[in-house]
């Protein structure tokens, strides 16, 4: 559970990253690689609701997935699709995404290559990472209309099932963190991020969470 002096901030940061886009059909289905296997459940979903007829999970591994998905999570999401009984035909993987730049550039490039062109995406993410997943995809994807997805879990029900607290609230600061500085690398377009949230941001990186922060510029 999140420790209740946090809740109200863990909260408004989580409220703030869903979309709450309803999920309509699409191209593709494009699921992002990270630790969370539930990624590639909802991705699979939206497959068998006839909202896209292909899907590609993007990703290689990183420092929270090296253990938990050693061959890579684009090829674990990709197991996982075919063990609840989607067509081997119907998945394809992109292995070498190491962030969520990448995710969109290389699943660009793959669906490029194998054709036709795509117009729409639906843009499968954890929940705490549905905006900046969005942010990131109108930067590297432009043209394309993107409706993004996630499991639909609350946010204690959702840390509960991740099994680990500290590593949500370390994602959820650190997505936050990445709309703030990201858009003028060129990283992400521009998301309007609300006062209240800012300040639950630095609250929360104040308290420590800071495992997913990147450098600031300057």
């Amino acid at each position: 559970m999140i420790p209740c002096e946090l809740e109200d901030d863990a909260q408004l940061l989580w409220e703030f990253q869903r979309m709450g886009h309803a999920p309509r059909p699409c191209s593709v289905v494009l699921g992002l690689g990270s630790h969370d296997l539930g990624v590639a459940d909802v991705a699979v979903s939206l497959y068998r609701g006839g909202f896209a007829p292909l899907i590609v999970f993007s990703g290689a591994t990183s420092a929270t997935t090296r253990e938990r998905m050693p061959r890579g999570e684009a090829v674990h999401y990709r197991e996982r699709a075919l063990a609840l009984g989607v067509p081997g035909d119907a998945v394809l993987v992109e292995t070498r995404a190491r962030n969520t730049g990448e995710n969109i550039r290389f699943s660009r490039e793959l669906l490029a290559a194998r054709g036709p062109d795509v117009a729409s995406v639906l843009l499968v993410s954890k929940p705490y990472e549905e905006r900046r997943a969005y942010a990131t995809a109108l930067r590297g994807w432009p043209g394309v209309d993107v409706v993004c997805a996630s499991s639909p879990l609350a946010l204690d029900a959702y840390a509960e099932e991740i099994g680990d607290v500290r590593l949500v609230l370390d994602m959820l600061v650190g997505a936050v963190q990445r709309l703030l500085v990201y858009p003028a690398l060129g990283f992400t377009a521009e998301q309007d991020v609300p006062p209240a949230v800012a300040d639950a941001y630095r609250r929360l990186r104040d308290r420590g969470f800071t495992g997913r922060l990147v450098p600031e510029p300057g």
